[in-house]
């Protein structure tokens, strides 16, 4: 049958099963939202404040779910609001599928009224991106672009569609998701420099039979467990490995979730913001196996002298990640689920470590807190009462900076997708937004939102779309009065010298919250905050989120740290 592309595009989102898509219109794009409105009843459009603010609810269903995040927006600033989001699924291979539309082709190249190359913007932070131009391509276009997106390393896909393409004919036939075939080769072929994973190859067997014999011999293993873990839902194989192996787990900020946050072989996260216990095992093991970790320079710190005494050995799905950072002795590529279940089948032995054990969790696998003075509270306490208030199971989305570390030290994520965080783009505004998609994806669930004074500024005005929705998202912001971790470093580094940082300025976050219709209150004290939570607990029927700003000392820090560049063990603070 023949109908506009519009339509086309509509039918390709629901050929997809997709129910859910987060935007902003504008000119470029109406003739798909017009299209959007004769199928309301179909796809539930979330309208939220900011096309970056869409982004990032985009992302975050799509973690929060498992399935592929959609996002629209139109030419211009519309589409260049989403390059932050765009990028900060990229970084962290969050599969979300951009669709923006551009000007008419006749137009394009002239500085037409909002003509931007949107592709030429995000082709770096893309794992693919297409210009649509012929209507009678739209279809077998998107189609590839889900495939793409979930394929592989998962990531962002954009489509730009030319304004004429939407309102132009052509034959469509509806094709379920499960009958669609495409080329592999071809697919295998579509890829740049920045992201050549679209296809997981087939692991090397000989490869997993030396790392298997690796493993056994090995008598003071440690296993890092990364965002792969997550990516792939390979956690109950990962937490298999771990014990046959009786191995200590250490965990990045992307594999948080990946691996039961009360298992007794956890110990914490690795790194520049590591545990003890987790920096000195990786300083003092035998072999390392990283599963789904890139290894960056917040994991590593300094590469010439990371796990020195180790055969490192490194599982990931992308072949380009394979030594870019640490030279290793031993790898496989493929999917980590896939690998880590042949590698199962060649271990058959449930290995004692006790010794290395009682070394390693002789080291303190968490941080401890001085009592709070002059009425503030620790981070230690907050997270506690809310981890002891709110469901085992609730989803934490965090912004970036010192909350965020407190929040992956403290809380206990038990499942992939429970903790949702920018970990590689560190993109502050994050957070509320990540909300947004977590909760409209997970509805029964409880959606907490960690921020902080600075992080919760930049993207508050999604206070509005939370309130429209009925989404009863719990916010709670760390104020320190400053920008905290920035400030750290300049008390850590830079002699003191606060360069603006200190943001003795408002809001008033209550205020703030009430004025946008949803409950807002200032605390300053543990009983004062247990008390809203039970509040917030008591009254989720009403769908009214809550925005608790909590008081914190503005030189509490993030403990431990080891200084960038630094060897792991060597804690700058403990």
């Amino acid at each position: 049958m023949k109908l506009n592309g519009s339509d086309i595009l509509i039918n390709c989102l629901l050929e997809q099963e997709v129910n859910t898509v987060f935007g902003y219109p504008g000119g470029a794009i109406l003739n798909v939202y017009d299209a959007l409105y004769k199928r309301s009843d179909e796809i539930k459009h979330i309208l939220t404040a900011h096309e970056q603010g869409a982004s990032h609810a985009a992302d975050g269903y799509a973690r929060s779910t498992g399935k592929v995040g959609v996002c629209l927006a139109t030419s211009g600033p519309g589409a260049t609001n989403l390059t932050t989001g765009v990028a900060t699924a990229y970084m962290d291979s969050s599969p979300v599928v951009f669709i923006t539309c551009n000007v008419n082709g006749d137009l394009i190249g002239r500085d037409s009224f909002q003509e931007v190359d949107i592709t030429g913007c995000t082709l770096p932070v893309t794992k693919c991106n297409y210009i649509v131009r012929d209507v009678n391509k739209l279809a077998e276009t998107m189609r590839e672009a889900f495939i793409v997106a979930q394929s592989g390393r998962p990531g962002p896909v954009l489509v730009d569609i030319q304004k004429q393409a939407t309102a132009e004919e052509a034959e469509y036939e509806y094709i379920p998701r499960e009958m669609q075939k495409f080329d592999t080769e071809r697919l295998a072929r579509l890829k740049n420099t920045h992201h050549p994973s679209i296809c997981a190859p087939e692991p090397d067997l000989k490869a997993i039979d030396e790392l298997a014999d690796l493993l056994i011999k090995s008598e003071r293993p440690l296993l890092i467990c990364g965002g792969g873990v997550v990516r792939s839902r390979a956690e109950n194989e990962f937490m298999e490995l771990a014990r046959r192996l009786d191995a200590p787990v250490a965990i990045t900020v992307m594999g948080g979730g990946a691996f039961p946050g009360r298992n007794p072989l956890k110990t914490g996260m690795i790194g520049m913001h590591g545990s003890q216990a987790s920096n000195m095992a990786c300083d003092s093991c035998d072999v390392l196996l990283s599963v789904g970790c890139r290894f960056s320079d917040r994991v590593t710190l300094n590469p010439k002298t990371f796990a020195a005494q180790a055969k490192i050995a490194h599982i990931d799905i992308d072949a380009s990640e394979i030594d870019k950072n640490i030279t290793t002795d031993l790898h496989v590529i493929g999917d980590a689920k896939r690998i880590l279940s042949l590698l199962l089948e060649r271990i058959n032995v449930k290995k004692d470590n006790t010794n290395w054990k009682n070394y390693v969790f002789s080291f303190k696998t968490e941080t401890e807190y001085d009592e709070p003075e002059n009425g503030k509270m620790t981070p230690a306490e907050i997270l506690t009462a809310a981890a002891e208030i709110l469901p085992q199971r609730t989803i934490v989305t965090t912004d970036v900076g010192q909350h965020q570390m407190w929040a992956i030290q403290h809380f206990k994520f038990d499942y992939p997708g429970q903790l949702i965080t920018s970990g590689g783009f560190g993109t502050m505004g994050f957070g509320l937004g990540a909300a947004v998609g977590a909760q409209v994806g997970n509805p029964e669930s409880t959606v907490l939102h960690v921020t902080g004074d600075g992080s919760f500024r930049m993207n508050c005005n999604e206070l509005a779309t939370v309130q429209y929705y009925k989404l009863p998202i719990i916010s709670i912001i760390f104020n320190n009065s400053c920008l905290g971790m920035v400030r750290q470093w300049q008390h850590l580094i830079y002699g003191e010298r606060y360069s603006q940082t200190t943001l003795d300025r408002g809001p008033d976050f209550a205020k703030l919250a009430e004025a946008y219709g949803v409950h807002g209150r200032k605390v300053t004290g543990v009983d004062q905050l247990r008390e809203v939570l039970n509040d917030a607990m008591n009254k989720r029927s009403d769908c009214k989120a809550w925005v608790i700003d909590c008081q914190i000392d503005i030189d509490e820090m993030v403990r431990p740290m080891v200084g960038g560049n630094s060897h792991i063990a060597n804690f700058m603070i403990d």
